[in-house]
């Protein structure tokens, strides 16, 4: 009897684990969604408030890396807040939507960090009404792209760690991706301070349509548990070898962790 007392608790302790685990992926994705629904509106205080206090939070985007809580808002409030809306908040006729999708949500064995990998698909652009008044004037784009987060669990509560977006096309409305511009939109190329809402570092490596290397992905093939090979991630043109590629994307790591 004692046994089999002793086997039900196991089986109790390890439903409870899994519990919590799937319980978890889906907080971290329920975040993630939040994110995008603060995002649509423009609402970037409540973004930034999604952040972790931790030293290591940053923002990865554009070829650069914003550091810190600090960094983060320099980001949203300060550099998205002043392009797009001059506001915390939407202004009328400007469309910015960023729908959250495809979401793979891993949670370490501590249930005390996650990482995630989301598609946003993106339809941004300005009504005609607006566009003697508004900075952007008339323009209307789409725009993919690739998140490989990191998430941390504070006080019970999880919060964005680590956000690394890689916008992966951009297009024009009218003519779409098969003619976008070089360089569409310009990495960013200067730091903070000398430019007041810039990055606090320049990442090497950036890209954008037509360059398609693959984001890495931060988990192993669920059936042969072996990781994509780094050659494969890379987009040599088509028939040429791999000396007509940049080298493969990689994913930074904390510096806590390096």
């Amino acid at each position: 009897m004692s046994s089999e007392i002793e086997e039900l608790k196991k089986l109790v302790a390890q439903l409870q684990k899994e519990v919590t685990r799937v319980s978890d992926q889906e907080e971290i994705r329920k975040l993630q969604y939040k994110y995008g629904y603060y995002l649509d509106k423009c609402l970037y205080q409540e973004v930034a408030e999604l952040y972790s206090d931790h030293p290591d939070t940053c923002v990865e985007f554009l070829g650069g890396r914003y550091n810190g809580k600090d960094g983060v808002k320099r980001l949203y409030i300060g550099r998205f807040a002043n392009a797009f809306t001059g506001r915390n908040g939407p202004v009328h006729g400007f469309l910015l939507d960023h729908p959250q999708i495809q979401g793979i949500v891993d949670v370490n064995p501590e249930g005390t960090r996650a990482k995630g990998r989301f598609r946003s698909m993106m339809a941004a652009g300005t009504h005609e009404s607006i566009k003697d008044t508004h900075p952007r004037g008339l323009v209307q784009w789409w725009e993919g792209g690739i998140y490989e987060n990191e998430y941390i669990k504070e006080d019970g509560i999880w919060k964005i760690f680590r956000l690394k977006y890689f916008p992966f096309w951009h297009a024009t409305f009218e003519k779409g991706w098969s003619y976008t511009k070089p360089n569409y939109v310009p990495f960013l190329n200067t730091v903070y301070p000398e430019d007041p809402q810039g990055p606090n570092e320049l990442l090497d490596n950036p890209m954008l349509w037509p360059d398609t290397r693959v984001v890495p992905f931060h988990y192993q093939h669920p059936i042969t548990g072996v990781p994509v090979a780094e050659d494969d991630l890379r987009a040599p043109h088509f028939g040429q070898d791999l000396s007509t590629s940049a080298p493969a994307l990689t994913l930074s790591k904390p510096k806590s962790e390096v």
